[in-house]
C-alpha cells in the first residue's frame, strides 16, 4: 500500500493500513519544513509505531532480513512501512514508492488538482492498481472515477472483468461532514446517507423498569457504563470493559443493566428541498412588506370605487369610466369645470388619491430595490431568531456540514473571518445569515444570538479557536450543547472529558476530521465500497457493501451464523425489483426503491450471488474482507 499526502489523513490512513488492516505501507510526505501542520494522530500513531517494533523484533528473532519482501510476506504477521519525504508526487517518486508492484495507492493531498495529476501517472505506470483520491469537487470526481476506470481497462486489454484496477473517488468533508451535522440534531443521532440508503444511530438511554427498549433496526452498540460520570472513561477508543461495545449479541444486550445504546434506524427526508434554479431572486410576496401590501390593496380598492361612482354619476362603460378615473389619478385629465357637481368631486377625489399613490409607489421601489440587494449579499441574524446552530467556519468542512443541516431544515447562524471563504458563496445562495468577524473578538457571538442558541458547531481549521469559541460560549450559557473539531485525537480527548466534568449537564463532543475519515479511505483500499461510518463515542462503526462471493464467514451460512459479536453483522440484502428474500413473510418486504431487505430472518442461507449490507468495526471488516482471508480463497 502507497498512501501519498501532505497533512494528518496520511498519517491516520497509514496507521490504519499497519495497525488494523496489517499491510506494508509506504507513505510518501513533503519534508518537515513544508508540511502544512505537524502530523500529531495521538495514539493511532504510537499504535502503528509499537506495532513496527514488535514485527521488527520478531524478525531479528528469527534471522529473517528480508523486511521488503512485498505484501505477501507480511500478510500473516503484521504490517511494517517506510516514509520517504518529496516535495510533489511525481513520477520518479512514485516509482520510488513501489507504485509498479503496489496493491493500492492513496492520493489524500488538500489539493485537488495535486491528487489528480498523481493518479493519472500512476495509472499509466500500474493499471492494476487501486486508486483512492480525495478530492473536494464531487462532479469532477464523477468523471475523474469514470475517466480512470476505462484507462485501466483499456491498458488490460479488456473490460471490467479483466482484472484492471478501480477507482474510488472520496471526500473527507463528505465523510466527517453527516456525523458532525447529526450532533446539532436533538438526540444525538448519527446519519450514514449514500445511493438514497439513510440510517440513523439513535443513542437511547437506559430504559426504566418496566420498559422494553426499542431496538429499532438493531442494536448496534452499547454505551460505556461511566456514560453519565463526568470522570469517567468514556471518550477513549481503549475504554476497557466499561467502554462501548460494538456489535453486542443478544444477550449482551439483556445482560446490560444501566448503560444506554445505540439503535439503527432506517430514515427517509421529509423535509423542503433546497432552493432551486435562481436563488438570487426572492419571491414576488417577499419583494414588499406587509404594510406596503395593504396600502397598495387599499389605493387599487379606492381606484374601483372612484370607476364605479363616475360609471354611476356619467352613465359611461366600465372601461371608459376606469380609463377617466385613472387620468384624472395622475393629473393628465382636463379640469371638468365646465361638468356636473358629481363629475367635478370625483375629479378632486381622484387628485387627491394621486398625491396618495405617489409616495406608495416611490417606497415600493426603494423596498424591491432593497430586497434584490439584500438577496445578493449577506444576510443578517433576524431579532427573534433562537433555537439555532451556531456554525464556527466556512472551509471545506463547514460548508458541507452547512448543506447538511439546511436540508434537514436546521436554522443556522455562521460565524467566519474571512469574506473570501470557500462557504460564503453557498451561504449566499442558501440564504443563511452570516457573522463575519473573528470569533475570538468580544461581541461576535453575540451577535450571532449564541444566548438563544441550541447547539455550537466550532469547525474552524485551528484547535485553539475553535476550544476558545466553546469557552466563552459556555461561559454566556452553560449548558449549551457543543460540537468542536479538533486536529489531535490525543488533545480532542482531554478537552472533551474537561468540559464534560466542568460542565456535567450540558453536552459536549469533540471530533476529528482524520479520525472519522480514515476508516472509509483505509476500507476503500482493500478494494471495497465503504457506505459510511458512524463515531459510537471515541470509535467507529463502519457500513459497507460486500459481495458475500468469496468469503466463507457468510458463503453457504445462515444470518444468525453469519453474525460474529464484536465484529460484523448483516444488516440487509440487496435484491432485484420484485425479488425476495426466501424466508420473508410477504414480497412486499422487499423494498423497490432501495432494494434493500431489512430485517432479514435468522434461517436465510447467504449465497454466493447476495450482495449484503453489514455493519463492522474496523478490526472486524479487516479480518472479514482482509487480503489475507481472500487470498486463501482466490489463489
Amino acid at each position: 500500500m502507497v498512501v501519498c499526502g501532505d497533512d494528518g489523513l496520511a498519517h491516520r490512513l497509514a496507521a490504519e493500513l499497519r495497525g488494523v488492516y496489517r499491510e506494508q505501507v509506504t507513505l510518501v510526505v513533503p519534508p518537515s519544513g513544508r508540511r502544512v501542520r505537524q502530523p500529531v494522530v495521538g495514539r493511532a500513531r504510537a499504535a502503528s509505531a509499537a506495532l513496527r517494533d514488535m514485527v521488527n523484533a520478531a524478525v531479528n528473532r528469527t534471522g529473517n532480513s528480508d523486511a521488503t519482501g512485498g505484501t505477501g510476506s507480511t500478510g500473516g504477521t503484521g504490517g511494517t512501512g517506510r516514509e520517504l519525504e518529496a516535495t510533489e508526487p511525481t513520477e520518479d517518486v512514485l516509482a520510488d514508492a513501489g507504485v509498479e508492484r503496489a496493491t493500492a495507492l492513496a492520493l489524500v493531498y488538500d489539493d485537488d488538482e495535486t491528487n489528480i495529476r498523481a493518479a493519472l501517472t500512476a495509472r499509466r505506470l500500474n493499471p492494476r492498481l487501486q486508486l483512492v483520491l480525495r478530492l473536494y469537487n464531487r462532479r469532477l470526481g464523477q468523471h475523474i472515477e469514470e475517466l480512470l476506470d476505462q484507462s485501466a481497462a483499456l491498458a488490460s486489454g479488456g473490460g471490467p472483468g479483466s482484472g484492471s484496477g478501480s477507482t474510488t473517488v472520496l471526500s473527507d468533508a463528505d465523510t466527517a461532514a453527516p456525523a458532525l451535522a447529526a450532533t446539532a440534531l436533538v438526540g444525538t443521532s448519527k446519519v450514514v446517507e449514500t445511493d438514497g440508503l439513510l440510517l440513523r444511530a439513535v443513542e437511547r438511554n437506559p430504559p426504566r423498569p418496566g420498559e422494553v427498549a426499542d431496538p429499532g433496526l438493531c442494536t448496534l452498540a452499547l454505551l460505556s457504563a461511566t456514560s453519565n460520570d463526568p470522570a469517567g472513561a468514556d471518550g477513549s477508543e481503549d475504554s476497557g470493559e466499561n467502554g462501548p461495545q460494538l456489535l453486542p449479541d443478544a444477550a449482551a444486550v439483556e445482560a446490560a443493566t444501566g448503560r444506554g445504546t445505540v439503535a439503527l434506524e432506517q430514515v427517509s427526508y421529509s423535509g423542503p428541498p433546497l432552493p432551486a434554479g435562481r436563488a438570487g431572486v426572492p419571491a414576488f410576496g417577499e419583494l414588499f412588506s406587509r404594510r406596503l401590501r395593504w396600502s397598495l390593496a387599499g389605493l387599487a380598492a379606492c381606484v374601483v370605487a372612484l370607476a364605479v361612482a363616475l360609471m354611476v354619476v356619467t352613465g359611461d362603460h366600465p372601461l371608459h369610466a376606469t380609463y377617466v378615473t385613472l387620468l384624472d389619478l395622475f393629473s393628465i385629465n382636463e379640469p371638468a369645470h365646465n361638468a356636473d357637481i358629481g363629475r367635478q368631486i370625483l375629479q378632486l377625489l381622484s387628485g387627491f388619491v394621486g398625491l396618495l399613490l405617489l409616495p406608495v409607489l416611490l417606497a415600493a421601489v426603494l423596498e424591491a430595490l432593497g430586497t434584490f440587494r439584500s438577496a445578493s449579499t449577506l444576510r443578517k441574524p433576524p431579532r427573534g431568531l433562537g433555537g439555532h446552530v451556531v456554525l464556527l467556519g466556512l472551509g471545506k468542512i463547514g460548508t458541507r456540514v452547512l448543506t447538511r443541516l439546511r436540508e434537514m431544515d436546521i436554522p443556522v447562524v455562521c460565524v467566519e473571518a474571512d469574506p473570501e471563504a470557500r462557504g460564503m458563496a453557498t451561504a449566499r445562495r442558501l440564504r443563511v445569515p452570516v457573522v463575519l468577524g473573528d470569533v475570538t473578538q468580544e461581541g461576535v457571538l453575540e451577535a450571532a444570538k449564541i444566548h438563544r442558541a441550541h447547539s455550537l458547531l466550532a469547525l474552524t481549521s485551528v484547535d485553539t479557536t475553535n476550544l476558545e469559541a466553546v469557552l466563552y460560549a459556555r461561559s454566556v450559557r452553560s449548558r449549551l450543547r457543543v460540537v468542536l473539531r479538533l486536529y489531535d485525537d490525543d488533545f480532542a480527548t482531554a478537552v472533551y472529558r474537561t468540559l464534560r466534568a466542568a460542565h456535567p449537564r450540558a453536552l459536549t463532543r469533540s471530533r476529528s476530521v482524520t479520525h472519522l475519515a480514515a476508516p472509509s479511505f483505509a476500507g476503500a483500499m482493500m478494494g471495497r465500497q465503504i457506505l459510511g461510518a458512524i463515531p459510537v463515542e471515541r470509535r467507529v462503526l463502519l457500513f459497507a457493501a460486500v459481495e458475500v462471493a468469496g468469503h466463507p464467514q457468510l458463503e453457504g451460512k445462515t444470518v444468525g451464523e453469519a453474525f460474529r459479536a464484536g465484529a460484523w453483522r448483516v444488516l440487509a440484502l440487496e435484491v432485484s425489483d420484485g425479488e425476495r428474500a426466501a424466508g420473508a413473510d410477504s414480497p412486499s418486504e422487499g423494498a423497490r426503491e432501495s432494494r434493500l431487505v431489512w430485517e432479514l430472518p435468522d434461517t436465510y442461507v447467504l449465497r454466493g450471488s447476495d450482495r449484503v449490507v453489514l455493519a463492522a468495526t474496523r478490526r472486524g471488516l479487516a479480518e472479514l474482507l482482509g487480503r489475507r482471508a481472500r487470498r486463501g480463497v482466490d489463489v
